[in-house]
């Protein structure tokens, strides 16, 4: 690795870091990083990327758990459904190409942009009252979702925060703790399995995971002392999700 890779690595994983642990998406970042500035090929990208994934998500998960945010005493159904469907899209992505999930994702980031929008009071004010969506939808959501986060990531985030606040009613924050303990869990099984494959870059994997593991860190710190967090956290989906439709189309 050259100089600046390394400066470019750390500073853009720590970008991520921040943007994963309040909102999602950040995978956006680090993929880019890893396909255009690295020059990784796409299936050694994608498995390479869950290096910082983890050392993010776990960091994470011990902080919001310290905070006392983080339960998981009664968490083990959306734990197992997720996990499960990631185990089933980590196989998957051995062998489907990056490229025709892309054509599907960007239609999808747009679904969630749509969300957002309608359901804006939701997404900040986590009193507003309302039933949980009914559980074979909800927890069929949650196989879907473990799918897609064990096929590519990019962008699962912005989905179980979806499925967590408007499905579930969570709050925010609450969803947030549960999805960084979530991602952990599934990103330590596809490590091995893509180690296992011989799709990771180590070394690059490891530089970008720094400043994921610091981003993550000094967000989660933060998060559980501020008051309006709900609403910081919604502007970054609104900015995550918008740049991410504009990318996926090539507007700018």
């Amino acid at each position: 690795m050259e100089f600046y890779q390394i400066i470019i690595a750390i500073v853009g994983g720590f970008l991520a870091g921040v943007i994963n642990t309040l909102a999602g998406n950040g995978s956006a970042i680090t993929l880019s990083i890893l396909t255009e500035v690295m020059g990784l090929p796409g299936n050694v990208a994608n498995g390479t990327n869950r290096i910082g994934i983890a050392f993010q998500t776990l960091i994470s998960s011990y902080t919001f758990h310290k905070a006392g945010v983080l339960r998981v005493e009664n968490q083990w159904r959306p734990i197992s459904l997720v996990t499960i469907g990631a185990l089933i899209g980590i196989g998957t992505a051995l062998y489907v190409s990056h490229a025709q999930f892309m054509f599907v994702f960007k239609y999808l980031i747009v679904l969630m942009f749509l969300l957002l929008l309608i359901h804006r009071k939701r997404w900040i004010q986590p009193q507003v009252s309302g039933l949980p969506w009914p559980r074979p939808i909800l927890y069929s959501g949650l196989l879907l979702l473990g799918f897609y986060g064990g096929f590519i990531q990019m962008g699962m985030g912005l989905f179980f925060l979806a499925i967590a606040v408007l499905g579930a009613r969570y709050t925010l924050l609450q969803a947030n703790a549960l999805k960084v303990m979530v991602v952990a869990l599934y990103t330590l099984l596809a490590i091995a399995i893509f180690a296992w494959q011989g799709r990771m870059a180590w070394t690059i994997g490891l530089t970008l995971g720094i400043g994921q593991l610091l981003g993550g860190w000094l967000t989660t710190r933060y998060a559980v002392r501020y008051p309006a967090i709900n609403k910081l956290a919604y502007g970054l989906l609104i900015v995550a999700v918008g740049l991410a439709i504009l990318s996926l189309f090539e507007i700018v």
